[in-house]
């Protein structure tokens, strides 16, 4: 199998998830929290292109599509009105954390510090979705979070040069996307676990 085959496979496979993300949206079962999709939209968006610039080629396509996914979800949630959860102060701070660490991310001129930056604005957006799958799991579907971790796996398949710069976005969204998916199951292995 070419690399550009894993890398197609990639692509729809992310699609995928977020549509079914999407529908459950449409539905009124999912509700995306906005801060943390608009920062996920930017942070993979701008860390492709440091990765492009990095040497990567093939392999941004996930992290790319980690970026376009959000968008995508962002635009319906605009378009249904109530179709995003209610933003509270601890969504501001961890988005205003966030958007600080995107401008310490832009100004550093360093490949691998930037992404080390990129890669903590992510992980502080992350934070109001981890706690809404941890409180509300009902309120999410994981299908785009599985995408997520199957296209990046296959990214990191695509690697030829093995820095830093390359290979760590795709690696922290395969963690992230896991422990989400974790915390929006915990209740059912939980309630599954009591019942035997």
């Amino acid at each position: 199998m070419t690399f550009e085959i894993i890398i197609f496979f990639s692509v729809i496979i992310q699609l995928i998830g977020v549509s079914f993300y999407i529908r459950d949206m449409l539905r009124g079962t999912t509700k995306p929290n906005l801060v943390t999709w608009s920062i996920w939209a930017l942070a993979p968006l701008i860390g492709s292109w440091l990765e492009w610039k990095a040497g990567a080629r093939l392999s941004i396509f996930p992290v790319f599509m980690a970026g376009f996914n959000p968008l995508l979800v962002i635009a319906v949630a605009f378009v249904i009105k109530k179709g995003y959860w209610k933003i509270k102060k601890f969504d501001v701070f961890c988005g205003a954390l966030a958007i600080f660490a995107l401008i310490l991310w832009l100004i550093t001129k360093n490949i691998s510090i930037s992404v080390l930056f990129a890669i903590l604005s992510d992980a502080l957006a992350s934070l109001p979705t981890l706690a809404k799958s941890w409180t509300n799991p009902e309120t999410e579907t994981f299908t785009a979070y599985l995408g997520g971790i199957i296209a990046n796996i296959l990214g990191l398949v695509v690697i030829k040069n093995w820095i830093f710069p390359v290979y760590s976005l795709g690696v922290y969204f395969i963690l992230m996307n896991t422990l989400i998916i974790a915390f929006i199951f915990r209740k059912k292995v939980l309630y599954f676990r009591n019942e035997k």
